[in-house]
């Protein structure tokens, strides 16, 4: 299956502090941009970040419980290569970032072995990325 590019919009309260973190932190290119939003390529997808006053779920997240984690939700990401995961999560380290849920690896050694985190940006939206050792094990049951 060709997988096309998503565009996803998120609300944040502090622009400049977002932009920094998508830009510096995550280093993602920055494409095109207003003084109230601004666009970045998120792994090959269309991330763009608009200013907007603290949501709810900025405010207070829901989590469900996921393996004795608690998960908030919602939350969004990306299923990164193996070495690339572990590459992110070393560069967020290296910012200081504060893991919601710090990197791990879950059912290690078994059929769909996959490595997780979970962090929030400067706005509180709530982002997870994920690899698995056998990318065919995505979408099983």
């Amino acid at each position: 299956m060709k997988v096309n590019p998503f565009h996803l919009a998120i609300p944040v309260y502090d622009l400049p502090a977002a932009r920094h973190f998508y830009g510096q932190v995550f280093g993602l290119e920055e494409g095109r941009s207003s003084t109230q939003w601004v666009d970045f390529n998120f792994f090959g997808h269309q991330l763009v970040i608009h200013e907007h006053p603290k949501t709810p779920s900025q405010q207070s997240a829901h989590t469900n419980p996921v393996d004795g984690h608690d998960v908030p939700v919602p939350h969004f990401g990306v299923v990164l290569d193996w070495d690339d995961w572990h590459a992110l999560a070393e560069r967020l380290k290296e910012h200081n970032t504060e893991f919601v849920i710090e990197p791990y690896i879950r059912f290690k050694g078994e059929v769909g072995e996959q490595a997780t985190m979970f962090f929030l940006d400067p706005c509180g939206n709530a982002l997870e990325f994920k690899a698995f050792q056998d990318m065919g094990q995505l979408f099983a049951k």
